[in-house]
């Protein structure tokens, strides 16, 4: 798998960069001259950093997966103290930190000076930690496995790839290892970004100097793959792991999982969840959403019901991206009956679903309502409690209820969504008020009809000849001929001729 990859780069003899040459102090003194200078006074560092105590060893990734840069001797407190007294800094341009350290301070070590560099990064000031980091040899300090350790993550959380590059570069130049950590941050930091061939260089370069890659470090390589479309390669390598002394996790899974889905090829995924569970690992909700999203993409979200079931056996509990994946796939591909169900479901559990997928809901029932009358019930039940509720309406919801409503020939609650509409600003179109028109005159409310006719008129909108014949139409029905007349004659004002003419 992995020979088929282009030859790493050799990091070891790549040149060194600038920033720690004999002469760059002058250099970079010269860079930021004339620039304020900011003194940290030697009571925001505890005494504790005082003691001589042995630095731990370089930071490792957080149970989370993503970085963390807290370590040496003052440990956690000690740097929490420090971001406290720089979050407190004006934030001015061209504050510069050589004086950070005092030169007449001789307690000052490399210790100390990479807490000073993680409370800067982590009280926002960025600027400030590489303008420290480029002068360290000014101060008569050599940087430490921990130092670049900082930047290193410092750079990736920035994806900042290859400016964390010429960090390692330089770690390795100066003899100086890599942990299977910071490689991996490394990795995943290239993986994010794309850059999946040099992903790969660099986990050779990591084989090639003895640091072995843990579970997480292929999971980044996985992931990376997936990215790009690269299923099969990821499959492979997924097979070339089981063959090593490592065990593959829940998130190696996952993320195979999510690969699989991504492409149209959901079943292939669960069939490795079963794989998964035969192995005893646990899913997460993250592995079953992943299944969701897959099965609603291919026009299957039926499929996912399955999955919820199982999901439930497993108790594990679904979240909000579950329900909303599920109901979404629902509605697109027209399961509204089951759609409905979950929505009941997703209600009682507590869960609050956005407006958005609430009017796409309200949507699908009035459609449905055209073959199953019944869901009509459970549409405008769902949509007064919307109202209710303060929930955004869009202007398509409500034509299409007015529309549902006027086929059920329930014009009460017609007139009193119209009204609604219009009160917010939202004329529907002459199509929509058409129908309204035609319900009313169904149930003989043609005083009703006469004054959506009016709404028409006031609002700019052209009746059609359709609008003219039905309420012709009813009022010859109800022998009403002079108001006949008059609607005729104003139909002929703007320029439209029914085809219905008033009875003498």
């Amino acid at each position: 798998m992995l020979s088929s990859y282009p030859p790493p780069v050799q990091l070891v003899q790549s040149p060194p960069p600038p920033f720690f040459q004999p002469d760059t102090c002058a250099n970079n003194h010269n860079k930021f001259s004339g620039t304020k200078l900011l003194h940290i006074p030697k009571a925001s560092v505890s005494a504790a950093n005082r003691t001589g105590a042995k630095p731990q060893q370089s930071p490792r990734l957080s149970d989370e997966g993503g970085p963390r840069i807290y370590g040496g001797r003052g440990g956690e407190s000690q740097v929490q103290n420090l971001v406290r007294a720089f979050m407190v800094l004006p934030c001015k341009e061209g504050i510069e930190v050589t004086n950070i350290l005092g030169k007449d301070n001789g307690n000052w070590t490399i210790s100390d000076f990479n807490d000073l560099l993680t409370a800067l990064v982590l009280a926002g000031k960025p600027e400030l930690a590489l303008k420290l980091y480029i002068n360290l040899s000014c101060y008569d300090m050599v940087p430490d496995s921990r130092t670049y350790s900082i930047m290193l993550r410092f750079h990736c959380m920035r994806n900042e790839v290859d400016e964390a590059k010429v960090v390692l570069d330089r770690m390795l130049h100066n003899g100086l290892s890599p942990d299977v950590a910071e490689f991996t941050t490394f990795i995943d930091s290239l993986c994010r970004r794309g850059k999946q061939q040099k992903a790969f260089e660099a986990f050779d370069v990591m084989n090639r100097i003895g640091c072995k890659p843990t579970i997480q470090t292929y999971n980044c390589l996985l992931k990376g793959l997936c990215y790009v479309g690269k299923v099969e390669e990821a499959f492979e390598l997924l097979q070339n792991i089981k063959k090593t002394w490592l065990q593959p996790d829940i998130y190696t899974y996952t993320t195979m999982m999510d690969g699989f889905c991504q492409v149209g090829r959901s079943d292939e995924a669960m069939e490795l969840l079963d794989e998964a569970l035969k192995m005893g690992l646990n899913p997460t909700v993250v592995t079953y959403n992943t299944l969701f999203n897959g099965y609603c993409k291919e026009g299957r979200p039926v499929e996912g019901i399955r999955v919820l079931e199982q999901m439930k056996e497993r108790n594990c509990d679904p979240d909000t991206i579950t329900y909303r994946t599920l109901l979404r796939g629902l509605l697109i591909w027209g399961k509204i009956r089951v759609a409905l169900a979950i929505y009941k479901e997703i209600a009682q559990n507590g869960f609050v679903i956005e407006d958005r997928l609430m009017n796409s809901l309200v949507r699908g029932l009035c459609r449905g309502s055209l073959k199953e009358q019944s869901l009509l019930d459970d549409a405008y039940e769902l949509f007064d409690k919307m109202q209710k509720r303060g929930c955004f309406i869009e202007q398509s919801t409500y034509v299409i209820v007015i529309e549902a409503l006027c086929m059920a020939k329930r014009v009460d609650n017609v007139l009193v969504n119209l009204e609604e509409m219009v009160r917010l600003g939202c004329i529907p179109k002459v199509i929509t008020l058409n129908r309204v028109i035609q319900a009313l005159c169904s149930q003989g409310q043609v005083e009703n009809a006469v004054l959506v006719l009016a709404l028409m008129y006031e609002n700019h909108k052209i009746p059609s000849e359709i609008t003219y014949n039905l309420l012709v139409n009813e009022l010859n029905r109800q022998k009403r001929s002079l108001c006949a007349c008059n609607v005729y004659g104003a139909a002929l004002v703007r320029g439209v001729i029914p085809h219905i003419k008033p009875q003498r």
